[in-house]
């Protein structure tokens, strides 16, 4: 590989390119590298509409080849332009269910130059589910995919993962054999989705909707409810209002709501069949909510490829130590802030969660990435890359958090407009974590410089003195540190916490006892 003077990529990474042929639409995307939270370098799709008249033909339709197969030969061309070490071909539902399909396969396989793996239904339903588990933490209940042809569910708890089915209600599909007619819809899809057994362990839990029709409901339903972050990853919508949504979406599909002009033409007359096919789905399983992924079957193959301990890592951390080579003065200060702001929670009285652990830590990863622009802007840039880059494993909550903690740590530790739209997304506590959080940097950054060897030295310890709750312990070699400033960070956090915070320098005849503190 010939490496790039861009320096705003992971060195020594080559990058890797699926092509994905679905029902509705065939997709390439080129990922920067094969890892456990890849970014997406180039992405393009094109809605050929492959599955279209399989239900009444049982043939892919010859204009939609046709389509498809341009399609392929420019994907061929951005592919080796972008420098793919590897590209992936996968296949679903139309290629699989046509008779023209082995026919198509081949040309496909003679453009691409490479083998098309096409996926049973079940393999469909295992790719998506490894999707879910790749994107999110210790995911817990059903996932759906909805692609044009078929809808594939599988069960998932954690990494284990139960055996998937698939049904004939992919949106094409269910469009044409309903005619049109949403009751009809309706009731070929209630028939189906009764055959699907595994529904009925899923009451209360959480259906993970896959798909692109699914994302463009959720995109709607954020568009209605002005939600402030267009993030569809992890965004959840409650079962109740899901219902009445998915109502609303099936009897408006001549809507002429600014709301509804929001999704392509091609996407919108096909919102109320996956309307219908997801209403059907929610009646029977029961789910307490919607959550919604950006990955799928793509993301899970190439999850899928990676080793045992690569899949063991944790995605947002994972992507947030990239970002903080990628950005950061220092990651190694930047994995510092994260070990030192662990230990330094419980002399706050906080007891963290493991997801709110890992919140933190991702906070303190990319403390530093804002550092080049001016000074004014390093919060709100700050909060701005950290609320609209795509990570995974991460609630809205979750991230609205990082983000805040990091615009306190340059704003200072009250709200203002910035702050007001991600604050209606994180929890009060969170709120008050990411305050809290931001209150530490902002004292130790004065001590660092934004580089490594220092923060690990200081500490809090509970004062002896019954008029300070505690104190801010530094070493002697670091007396030079010492000014108003470094006071004035602490008096903030004393007022934020409610405690009474004093400065201190170890005495020499101390540091046994602060080397103890220190490794506690």
């Amino acid at each position: 590989m010939v490496e790039s003077e861009a320096q705003g990529r992971l060195p020594g990474v080559a990058p890797v390119s699926v092509v994905d042929i679905g029902s509705n639409s065939v997709r390439l995307v080129v990922y920067e590298g094969h890892s456990r939270s890849p970014t997406i370098l180039f992405n393009e799709k094109v809605l050929c509409g492959l599955g279209k008249g399989i239900a009444l033909t049982g043939k892919m339709d010859e204009d939609s080849v046709a389509r498809a197969l341009g399609a392929l030969h420019r994907f061929k061309a951005l592919s080796d332009q972008a420098r793919s070490a590897t590209m992936y071909v996968l296949a679903t539902a139309a290629a699989r269910e046509a008779s023209n399909g082995p026919d198509f396969i081949h040309k496909a396989e003679t453009i691409l130059q490479r083998k098309v793996r096409v996926l049973s239904g079940e393999e469909e339903a295992l790719f998506s589910a490894l999707g879910i588990v790749s994107g999110f933490f210790n995911a817990d209940g059903i996932a759906g995919d909805l692609g044009g042809g078929s809808l594939e569910l599988i069960d998932i708890k954690g990494k284990q993962i139960g055996q998937g089915i698939t049904l004939p209600l992919g949106g094409l599909r269910l469009s044409e054999y309903a005619g049109g007619s949403i009751s009809k819809a309706h009731s070929f899809a209630r028939k189906h989705v009764k055959t699907a057994k595994l529904l009925a362990k899923g009451e209360g839990r959480t259906f993970y909707a896959v798909g692109g029709t699914w994302r463009n409901i959720a995109k709607l339903h954020m568009e209605i409810r002005k939600y402030p972050l267009h993030m569809m990853q992890g965004y959840e919508v409650p079962l109740d209002e899901m219902l009445r949504f998915l109502e609303l979406v099936e009897q408006a599909k001549d809507s002429k709501e600014p709301a509804f002009q929001s999704v392509s033409k091609h996407r919108r007359a096909l919102l109320p069949f996956g309307a219908v096919a997801m209403r059907e789905v929610l009646t029977a399983m029961k789910p307490s909510v919607v959550s919604f992924s950006a990955q799928g079957v793509r993301e899970g193959y190439l999850y899928s490829l990676l080793s045992e301990a690569e899949r063991a890592s944790d995605p947002l951390l994972s992507a947030a130590a990239e970002l903080a080579i990628l950005r950061a003065r220092s990651p190694e200060h930047a994995r510092e802030l994260a070990d030192w702001t662990g230990r330094m929670m419980p002399f706050f009285g906080i007891t963290e969660t493991e997801e709110e652990s890992r919140y933190r830590q991702a906070a303190c990863l990319l403390a530093d990435i804002s550092w080049r622009a001016h000074p004014d802007y390093r919060g709100l840039q700050a909060l701005n890359i950290i609320a609209h880059t795509s990570f995974v494993g991460i609630t809205h909550a979750g991230r609205a958090f990082i983000a805040l903690a990091n615009y306190y740590r340059f704003e200072g530790l009250s709200d203002d407009s910035a702050t007001g739209p991600l604050a209606t997304i994180a929890t009060p506590q969170l709120i008050e974590r990411a305050k809290l959080l931001g209150g530490l940097l902002r004292v130790v950054y004065l001590f660092s410089a934004s580089m490594p060897g220092v923060v690990r030295n200081l500490t809090f310890q509970r004062s002896a003195n019954p008029d300070i709750d505690l104190e801010f312990v530094v070493p002697p070699e670091y007396h030079d540190f010492a000014g108003e400033r470094i006071e004035g960070r602490l008096q903030q956090l004393a007022k934020l916490t409610n405690r009474r915070l004093t400065f201190k320098f170890q005495q020499p005849e101390e540091e046994g006892s602060f080397s103890a503190m220190s490794d506690a």
